[in-house]
């Protein structure tokens, strides 16, 4: 995808906040004139092009709700401007929290350049199969924008169809059903109709696959408590053989050896193009500077896992940045911004989710059952010896192992707060930190803006607590 005709890229550097969404405000965003704009084949694929270009001012979703709401960054007071940040973190979060109020804007922005798509698409005439492809592509990138969303508020108003002003105000909050009909739905359909291709060339790789839909299926299953509908998908994308783990965990983040094996889905940036590169993620200006981890993460890491060093810093030539290895490439001298990819799905995350699909099926602490072998060959590849599940007194113990070794393996990849829900230990995580949380801060407030937009509570309420 490097040379797709992006509208822009996102620049989120750690400590800024995302641009406004007014200012990637489809025009005109007061009434639908689609039939004038998407027509040929090209129209479409520029039109799929810019629901991928949301994804890219998306940072601030897996930096500051993710990461941030985790036990893996913290921070310890608030600065000029890092107010909305430190509420996050310590669970002081409210309604006006600026994060929250741009993000679900962002969201829907995503959604309803999707939706532009979907609205036309089947009507238009050009080749069949490519016309799946971009629809599916629509469709993808807009379950997973809902699924961010459910994970994040739970149930949100969804549309099909790109809708008025005034048409908003009338939607309401969608039941869990109509979320999972969405969300599952619509990846259903991709993967049981093969509308994506298994994988991709020249300027097209890094679209989406139909092994992406598989895994961002699968994570959907797992998340709304299916998980022998998770373990069939997953087991299905484990047995096609178009993934696999590389030998070497640093070569999955190279950016020498962006699209790999490994990779199913990555949110691309390309920084030699102009609007297309990104700021500095996670980035320190010197050694000494607080880098926010938590004793969790400095903990977390045995010496001889491989992983620890992913998280170390280097120091980028040229400039006054210092960049996790995650993250690591040289800046552009000409955009001055960077080109290291979003990782969102990877062939180690299908291999923890079926662990754990299996385990929440029927317990096993047999070294030799199917979960253990798929969790051990994610924790071998660390260059660690394989876990002892035989010690696994039931099926709490072994998902206990399971969201160990997500926390090890994913460590800043905007995973760890979800997991840490999903699994049962986020409670156990806060407390760690120092924050007694309660249910209902499993999910976010509803950004009050949008609360008052609606001004209707039969339609919009706030989550219960806040």
């Amino acid at each position: 995808m490097k040379k797709l005709n992006i509208l822009i890229a996102g620049f989120m550097m750690l400590g800024l906040s995302s641009c406004s969404d007014s200012f990637f405000d489809l025009k005109p965003n007061d009434q639908v004139t689609r039939d004038q704009i998407y027509k040929t084949e090209n129209d479409f694929k520029l039109a799929v092009n810019a629901c991928y270009s949301k994804l890219q001012t998306q940072m601030d979703f897996y930096i500051e709700m993710c990461e941030f709401r985790s036990d893996e960054l913290t921070l310890d007071a608030p600065t000029a401007g890092t107010q909305d940040r430190y509420d996050i973190d310590q669970f002081k979060e409210v309604a006006s929290n600026g994060i929250l109020d741009n993000l679900w804007a962002n969201f829907n922005n995503g959604v309803y350049r999707c939706n532009l798509v979907l609205a036309s698409i089947d009507n238009a005439t050009f080749d069949e199969t490519k016309k799946a492809q971009y629809k599916a592509e629509a469709m993808f990138i807009r379950s997973l924008t809902y699924f961010n969303m459910y994970r994040s508020w739970g149930c949100v108003p969804i549309t099909y169809k790109p809708v008025t002003v005034e048409e908003s105000l009338t939607i309401g909050r969608a039941t869990e059903q109509q979320m999972y009909d969405m969300i599952v739905g619509q990846l259903e359909e991709i993967v049981n109709n093969n509308m994506l291709p298994k994988k991709y060339t020249g300027d097209d790789i890094g679209r989406a696959t139909l092994g992406a839909a598989k895994a961002l299926l699968g994570k959907a299953y797992l998340t709304f408590g299916k998980p022998e509908m998770a373990a069939k998908v997953l087991k299905s994308l484990i047995e096609d053989n178009s993934h696999s783990l590389l030998p070497n965990i640093a070569d999955v983040f190279d950016v020498n050896n962006k699209w790999n094996k490994e990779i199913l889905f990555a949110i691309r940036y390309n920084k030699t193009v102009e609007g297309e590169g990104h700021g500095a993620w996670y980035s320190l200006s010197n050694l000494s500077d607080n880098n926010y981890r938590t004793e969790t993460l400095n903990k977390l890491y045995t010496v001889d896992d491989k992983r620890a060093e992913m998280l170390d810093y280097v120091k980028v030539p040229g400039v006054n940045v210092y960049l996790v290895k995650k993250f690591y490439d040289e800046r552009d001298a000409t955009n001055r911004t960077y080109g290291s990819e979003n990782i969102l799905l990877r062939y180690s995350d299908v291999l923890l989710m079926y662990a754990e699909a299996l385990n929440e099926v029927s317990f096993s602490n047999s070294q030799t059952s199917e979960q253990a072998k798929a969790l051990n060959k994610v924790h071998e590849r660390a260059g660690l010896t394989p876990i002892d599940v035989t010690e696994a007194a039931d099926k709490d113990a072994f998902r206990k192992l399971i969201e160990v070794e997500r926390q090890k393996e994913f460590a800043y990849e905007g995973q760890r707060w979800f997991d840490s829900v999903r699994l049962g230990g986020a409670k156990k995580a806060a407390l760690n930190e120092g924050h007694e949380i309660q249910d209902y801060q499993m999910v976010y407030p509803i950004p009050s803006s949008e609360l008052e937009r609606i001004n209707n509570t039969d339609l919009l309420w706030q989550n219960a607590g806040y």
